[in-house]
């Protein structure tokens, strides 16, 4: 019975440390939160050589074998243990590693609040925030709030713990275009705390030193969150100016959350902004965005951060990995780390980016199995000589990508007191990428550190790269730099220029 109850969808390929797993060399694991009632989401790393891996359930029964390392199990039952073991297989069938053990629990079937029963209205004119913050008020610990189909005009709802948000397919949450449906509150943009207006679905407060006081909050569903794009977009700016922008999605101080399944589009400024929060899941999103600000997701001093299966055409950076600007982000000092950005598709927009803000630190961030088209600077990691802070420990690997630049001087944001030291990049490896969707002849690679020796960009491998023909490596403020099996369709080595580094490898 258990067998055939269970359906199942692929996904993509992700290596995190949520739960642990009991096995000696590989990690497996389903991340806090993401499970239902009647589903689990697991997700393992990759494993070199494995052509499939086999999923099984209660020792003996299995699931299938899947070509990708993430899958989700629906059609469980209620308040139910399972364990599941994870087996790489060679393309003889043959195991490479031990099996990885995953124990996770269903959670217990909640109640279930449709908003209509609140009074909420579909049609244009019609504004429901109060009866749709009445819903959330009211739902009880493990409930859901229910959108049906139809569309919904709201101005700021405020989430809280122990709750999940769902929206039925054909279901658009609409955020209205009236500045003042949406009060102003504390919260961090652009590196600074400081009070905006609020975003359409909020949920945390900023109070750092009170530590995670949000848990267990799930926005799912196969609906539509829409906000005001450019209509609020002016606005706000011409109310109070350009630092008097809104999200679409704000959580602060929130640990285990997950965003499902949803289209988040046309945010007035940020998408999805999440900022000192741990452990936060988004997948098989797709975020779409034409305002001048509107970057998809930012991670901002956050820790255990799950980007995959997303889908992002985006006005700004597609990611932007943050953890505040000089001074205050250095005296806040909470860096963002562990951060896996998975199976992703980058369509349109700026890049995929960490920084500029970044003066808390970043470290710790695994990009992996994903494409990215024509974007303004592709892969980037920015800051300027006053930031301070650093970023470290980047690994980015079997992606199709265009191009990979390092900056570290802007021309933009950069307000603040300078820190005591430079900023400084440093122990990257970049592995097995395709990069030839770019146009021959460009400059596609460029590398640059600070001034100061002490402060070069430093320990960067790149390994197994395709380059365009006619491609040109920039070098500049480097040290210990290895090139290697790095090409062009031709098989011949890009043109390096190197200015002001040592210990290149080439």
């Amino acid at each position: 019975m258990m067998k055939t109850n269970l359906l199942l969808i692929l996904l993509s390929c992700l290596c995190i440390s949520c739960k642990d797993v009991n096995t000696d060399t590989w990690k497996a694991v389903s991340p806090a939160g993401s499970e239902t009632d009647t589903s689990v989401f697991l997700l393992w790393d990759k494993v070199r050589g494995a052509t499939v891996y086999r999923v099984s359930y209660n020792e003996s029964t299995q699931v299938c074998n899947v070509d990708r390392t993430y899958l989700s199990v629906k059609g469980l039952q209620p308040e139910t243990k399972y364990r599941f073991v994870i087996t790489p297989l060679d393309s003889a069938g043959v195991p490479l590693q031990k099996g990885a053990v995953i124990d996770v629990k269903t959670k217990a079937k909640g109640r279930i609040l449709n908003v209509r029963d609140y009074g909420v209205e579909s049609g244009e004119g019609i504004i429901n925030t109060s009866a749709f913050q009445k819903a959330i008020n009211e739902c009880p610990k493990g409930g859901m709030v229910y959108i049906p189909a139809g569309i919904y005009y709201s101005g700021a709802l405020f989430l809280k713990s122990d709750m999940t948000l769902y929206l039925e397919k054909g279901a658009v949450l609409q955020g209205t275009t009236h500045l003042s449906d949406y009060p102003v509150i504390p919260n961090r943009f652009e590196g600074w705390e400081i009070s905006t207006p609020a975003a359409l679905l909020n949920a945390g407060t900023i109070d750092r030193s009170k530590g995670h006081q949000l848990r267990n909050l799930s926005i799912r569903g196969e609906g539509i969150i829409r906000g005001g794009g450019e209509i609020l977009t002016s606005k706000m700016i011409e109310h109070a100016g350009e630092r008097n922008m809104s999200r679409l999605i704000c959580v602060m101080n929130g640990e285990n959350i997950t965003i499902e399944g949803v289209t988040i589009e046309e945010s007035p400024c940020w998408t999805v902004h999440y900022i000192y929060c741990k452990n936060i899941l988004c997948y098989d999103l797709t975020i779409n965005s034409s305002v001048i600000r509107g970057d998809g997701i930012d991670p901002d001093s956050s820790s255990d951060c799950y980007i995959y299966n997303c889908t992002f055409s985006n006005g700004d950076d597609c990611i932007a990995i943050k953890s505040g600007k000089n001074p205050e982000g250095n005296i806040i000092g909470i860096p963002t780390r562990n951060i896996r950005i998975i199976d992703c598709k980058f369509v349109k927009g700026h890049g995929i980016s960490i920084g500029s803000e970044m003066s808390g630190g970043v470290s710790d961030i695994l990009i992996q199995d994903c494409y990215a088209g024509d974007l303004l600077n592709g892969l980037q990691i920015k800051a300027t000589p006053q930031r301070g802070g650093y970023v470290e420990n980047i690994r980015v690997e079997d992606c199709s990508i265009q191009k990979i630049k390092l900056f570290t001087h802007l021309n933009y944001n950069n307000d603040g007191k300078a820190a005591d030291e430079l900023p400084i990049f440093r122990n990257m490896d970049f592995i097995n990428l395709d990069m030839t969707g770019a146009i021959p002849g460009q400059t596609l690679i460029e590398i640059n550190g600070f001034e100061s020796p002490e402060h070069y960009t430093r320990n960067i491998l790149f390994k197994n790269i395709l380059l365009p023909d006619g491609s040109t490596v920039m070098i500049r403020h480097c040290r210990h730099l290895t090139f290697d099996d790095v090409l062009t369709q031709s098989g011949q080595k890009p043109k390096y220029e190197i200015v002001e580094s040592n210990e290149i490898i080439n």
